[in-house]
């Protein structure tokens, strides 16, 4: 798997990951999965409503209440879901209730398979044991899982020279290599299940010209470098003078960086318990990994001490109808261009992206918001449908991430002066025009692009994508300061 993700987690998270992987996405294993999960309560009298995302990706409520408390042990009122699909697993099996694996137009998904009504605590709905992951902790003693390295084998060599803090995703990718190598290991047969180069979207497997694709010179560059990063490293462990049994793992670099794009895009970073020993530890979970990203995640991940089990769990409040999609948010508070890096997707309604301004003009940040009905703080804002005029359908993430990226000032002491507010306005517009005029394509050619490709390679695919929703994120603004303007008056 590929939502912060931030490259660690605690013991209740979400993806933090990213994005919607190609096959199945899974990540992140965000967190990477980061953890956000909330409730919701879907009711048509209530005045609070969470704001509905018109374009391509899933809605999301901007209201985030903590985690439900997670009670161990609790007996999940679903059913089993298909229990033979799952007895590949060695020792302990992993377990599903009431939900489908499915394969969609943008790869492996999970689904529920049937209705699940709000309740005041979450339900388990996958238990995955730790025996079946691939699991290495961050410091000494090093924790290894499956326990499948012999000792003295050279890829604990391998393994030992990196650095455990910036070099996980390296580690993880030798551990999944060497895994493969390893007969009757669990991870041969699940390996069926991972998407090959050419289904995969990591931008570590993106020729020169998918990266030129991006229109993104920062982006580009970054991507070289971890390009680099890691043939160098295969150069330097997969040299002539290796035994056989390294050379076997990953003979050319094309294997060696298809790895390590798994082990980002499918990695969930967490603190472990095992015994008396807490370590934060990177692990390649599966099943877990199957599960896409959202703004609206409704399931998060839960580590149970316990039994060494991480449990994927529904949000407590949150009605799941048969064939909803399980989701987790890989990230949070994170821009396009993080989840593109991570996982190679983006989202056009992304509501933690942001331009940079270069001008002094700021608007009034509770008057912008007031025009859309929104209210709240930057993390928590939530949309007044009733506040709101008929024929308003203008709100999404995008006009929420306008109020935390354009310049703006609040201030209760100072009146607003319309003509000023109009003004600034009108000159954060005329940038945005600018950044649209510097693009060397435009929206209608790119989507003609993706309309026209024969067959287009995923990464190059993606690429476009991701361009097309930088301009239709500027275009939002433009409209969103555009209404602004209009209703200054009110």
């Amino acid at each position: 798997m590929s939502s912060c993700i931030p490259l660690y987690q605690l013991t209740q998270c979400n993806f933090n990951n990213l994005q919607r992987r190609w096959r199945w996405s899974p990540t992140p294993t965000t967190n990477p999965f980061s953890g956000f999960s909330k409730a919701r309560v879907d009711d048509d009298n209530n005045r609070v409503r969470p704001i509905r995302a018109s374009v391509e990706t899933a809605p999301f409520p901007f209201l985030q209440p903590p985690n439900p408390k997670v009670e161990e042990d609790s007996p999940s009122l679903l059913e089993p879901a298909d229990p033979d699909f799952y007895k590949i697993g060695y020792v302990r099996s992993m377990r599903a209730y009431g939900v489908d694996f499915k394969e969609g137009p943008d790869g492996f998904g999970v689904y529920a398979s049937k209705d699940v009504e709000p309740t005041r605590r979450a339900r388990v709905i996958m238990e995955i044991p730790l025996e079946l992951m691939l699991t290495i902790s961050k410091k000494l003693p090093w924790m290894f899982f499956p326990d499948i390295i012999p000792v003295g084998h050279p890829i604990f060599d391998i393994i030992n020279s990196t650095d455990p803090e910036t070099d996980w995703d390296l580690r993880l990718a030798c551990l999944l290599l060497y895994a493969f190598d390893r007969d009757d290991n669990f991870w041969q047969l699940y390996g069926d299940f991972l998407p090959s180069a050419e289904e995969c979207t990591s931008l570590l497997l993106a020729t020169e010209e998918e990266l030129l694709e991006l229109q993104d010179l920062n982006l580009a560059s970054t991507m070289r470098k971890q390009q680099l990063r890691a043939l160098e490293f295969w150069e330097k462990n997969w040299h002539d003078g290796v035994p056989l049994k390294i050379k076997r793992l990953a003979r050319d670099p094309e294997r060696f960086i298809w790895a390590v794009s798994m082990a980002q895009s499918r990695c969930i970073n967490m603190q472990l318990r095992i015994g008396a020993l807490i370590q934060d530890a990177n692990l390649l979970v599966p099943y877990a990994d199957m599960l896409n990203h959202s703004f609206e995640p409704n399931c998060f991940f839960h580590w149970r001490f316990k039994d060494r089990m991480l449990e994927v769990m529904i949000n407590a409040g949150e009605r799941i109808r048969k064939g909803d999609e399980m989701t987790v948010n890989y990230m949070n508070m994170q821009k396009n261009d993080i989840f593109m890096q991570r996982y190679g997707f983006s989202s056009a309604v992304n509501p933690w992206d942001a331009l940079q301004f270069s001008g002094d003009a700021c608007i009034h940040l509770d008057s912008f918001l007031s025009v859309f009905s929104i209210s709240g703080l930057p993390e928590e804002y939530y949309h007044n449908s009733n506040l709101s005029r008929d024929s308003d359908t203008f709100v999404d993430g995008a006009v929420i991430a306008a109020a935390r990226t354009l310049p703006t000032w609040s201030d209760g002491d100072l009146p607003l002066i319309p003509s000023m507010e109009r003004k600034a306005a009108k000159q954060l517009q005329d940038e945005c025009q600018q950044m649209l005029a510097e693009f060397p394509t435009t929206f209608e050619q790119d989507q003609n692009l993706l309309d026209s490709a024969p067959d287009p390679r995923r990464i190059y695919e993606a690429a476009i994508k991701y361009r097309l929703h930088r301009k239709l994120f500027i275009e939002k603004l433009v409209q969103a300061l555009d209404i602004y303007q209009e209703r200054i008056l009110f």
